[in-house]
């Protein structure tokens, strides 16, 4: 799988835009309204010069005002159809592009959800954020307005052209022949167009990605007076972006010169030849006329088909991108066949032989040999210095990444053996750096179980020592909690999140305990919260803090990737190791710290 999802632009055409053939299909209705509308309105176009050369050669030169009215009224009906005809075709395909806009989105966001982690450590959100905005913007264009031009001016050119054939042969081989000096050309053009696109599109995701971040942590920027460093970053991203996309307008303006140049010019040198034969009398004025109206036509249709084009080439570099977005293929899926988990789930968790190595570090291990074996009900303790790989144990268990060597099993079952999805309905996790949305309380708190009732939502907080703080706000479980839950303290999100695991209900509890930077009221509250939490549960927990490891079961000292003790509290203390080490720095003559800022983990 590529890891990369920027890669570099080839030559070609506008063909990735056929990728979106799947979504036109969808909507056959509104294909085919579209494809009459066209229709009609372009042969509606095309019968106007015949009417003006009827009225040339016969009204005029016989002065039969009759016969001037008549085509006059045939002529305004004929503007009537037309209009209802360009209103049906721009319902139709603007109709059209929405929807398949909107499907697409969709889409690249659920399949997006469901790539691996391994994705997500060297891809910026921000840049896939602009892929769903910003290129299926472009995308909407091309399939709604640009196409529906673009369609339009290629049947009436076709038309045109037969037309012109049908009016005279000879004055038509002149026109036909200077067309691939024409076309040949808007091709090259529209290859170079279409590179210089996707480069001013990758550009701009890359600032937007900025943008995001930063607008993201605006709060850490302005604490570190950053303003300046932050705007100049962006800016000068901003710039690139410019810079590309002016390249992009001026190839765009280059070729829309040379096409309406070589277009018109062609126009015009075929007209004097048809003059010509008007003076010698093998033509009439009113075929001519005829004849012009109808170059004409084709040379406008031409001229719009070359601005479409670059246009076209932009949409066909957003449709590349998502493309490859929609292209990548998530590291961990479910087997052809997986297994069923035991039923009722027990909880029992275990570790055998286990090396695992960061997809974007290959070269460093972060856990070389883990063996344990969890009993169910059971609290355990993971502790030891900073990357030690206590976070890889929890990421390894839910299985966002698999070990290249050893065996991870939940309740005697291969955790790679069954569906990831049923796996991770058995895991709750209240992790460290809790993530809130913006939503309301109760919506965060039901987001593992959307069908939730209130009720339910609420005796999950009760549980979670949250009703109080949440029924003094102004509108309670209702109440909208900002960005990343910016209008609520540490704690407050602590216990949100405890919530929401308590509502999940699952067998196995992760707990990356956080209560090391909240306050000594908010610590007592999330602990008391975790306690009932953890109760009947299989728990395995990352401890920073030594109350928590004194209720534990079983503590596991790792270090460099490997569990090097293992005890009860007592027994690790009397050993004289790693963690009477890390034990020593949270005592003082007095016993415990529970608030020092010294951690065990």
């Amino acid at each position: 799988m590529s890891n990369e999802v920027v890669q570099p632009a080839g030559r070609k055409s506008v063909r990735p835009l056929v990728k979106l053939l799947p979504y036109i299909r969808r909507y056959r209705n509104l294909v085919i309204g579209a494809g009459i509308s066209l229709v009609v309105a372009a042969v509606t176009t095309l019968t106007l010069p015949m009417a003006v050369r009827r009225m040339i050669d016969h009204g005029f030169s016989n002065s039969d005002s009759g016969f001037i009215n008549t085509y006059f009224s045939m002529l305004m009906i004929l503007a009537i159809v037309l209009a209802l005809a360009s209103a049906a075709r721009y319902y139709f395909v603007i109709t059209l592009g929405e929807r398949i806009v909107s499907d697409l989105r969709r889409d690249v966001f659920d399949h997006v959800t469901r790539l691996s982690p391994s994705f997500f450590d060297v891809n910026q959100s921000g840049e896939i954020v602009s892929r769903l905005t910003a290129d299926t913007t472009q995308i909407k264009s091309a399939v709604g307005a640009t196409a529906s031009v673009a369609l339009r001016n290629t049947i009436l050119c076709l038309g045109a052209i037969g037309m012109m054939v049908y009016t005279s042969p000879k004055l038509s081989s002149l026109v036909i022949a200077a067309i691939p000096v024409i076309v040949f050309p808007l091709v090259g053009f529209g290859r170079s167009v279409r590179r210089r696109s996707r480069e001013a599109q990758d550009t701009l995701a890359t600032a937007s990605a900025y943008a995001g971040e930063a607008i993201s942590a605006a709060r850490t920027v302005q604490a570190f007076n950053g303003e300046a460093a932050a705007q100049a970053r962006y800016g000068s991203a901003v710039e690139s972006a410019y810079q590309a996309a002016r390249s992009a307008i001026k190839a765009r303006s280059i070729l829309t010169a040379f096409a309406i140049t070589m277009i018109f010019g062609s126009v015009v040198a075929v007209l004097w030849f048809g003059a010509q034969d008007v003076l010698s009398g093998t033509l009439s004025a009113g075929t001519l006329g005829q004849f012009l109206l109808y170059s004409v036509f084709a040379a406008g249709s031409l001229g719009a088909l070359s601005e479409v084009w670059g246009e076209l080439s932009q949409a066909a570099g957003a449709a590349e991108r998502l493309s490859e977005l929609l292209a990548e293929q998530p590291e961990i899926t479910a087997p052809a066949d997986p297994l069923a988990m035991p039923e009722p789930a027990q909880g029992a968790v275990t570790f055998d032989d286990v090396h695992f190595a960061y997809p974007s570090r290959p070269g460093y291990k972060s856990v070389k040999g883990l063996s344990f074996a969890i009993k169910p009900g059971e609290t355990v303790a993971v502790v030891g210095p900073s990357g030690a790989g206590k976070s890889t144990v929890f990421s390894l268990l839910l299985r966002f990444y698999d070990p290249v060597k050893g065996t991870i099993a939940v309740d005697g079952v291969d955790i790679r053996a069954v569906d990831p999805e049923k796996l991770r309905r058995r895991i709750a996790i209240v992790p460290q750096d809790v993530t809130i949305f913006a939503a309301s309380i109760h919506d965060n708190i039901a987001f593992g179980l959307p069908s939730a009732s209130r009720d339910m939502v609420k005796a999950a907080a009760v549980a979670a020592q949250a009703d109080e703080f949440i029924a003094r706000l102004d509108h309670g479980y209702d109440t909208q909690v900002g960005e990343r839950g910016i209008t609520l303290s540490g704690g407050q999100r602590q216990r949100i999140a405890i919530a929401r695991a308590i509502l999940k209900n699952a067998p196995i509890l992760l707990l990356d305990e956080a209560t090391s930077a909240l306050d000594a009221e908010s610590e007592t509250l999330v602990q008391k919260a975790l306690d009932g939490l953890m109760r009947e549960r299989t728990t395995l927990v990352i401890a920073h803090r030594l109350a928590t490891v004194l209720k534990a079961d079983r503590i596991l000292v790792m270090d460099q990737g490997r569990i090097v003790e293992e005890g009860t509290h007592a027994s690790l203390v009397r050993q004289g190791g790693l963690y009477a080490k890390l034990a020593r720095l949270q005592f003082n003559d007095h016993g415990p710290e529970p608030n020092n800022v010294v951690t065990l983990g």
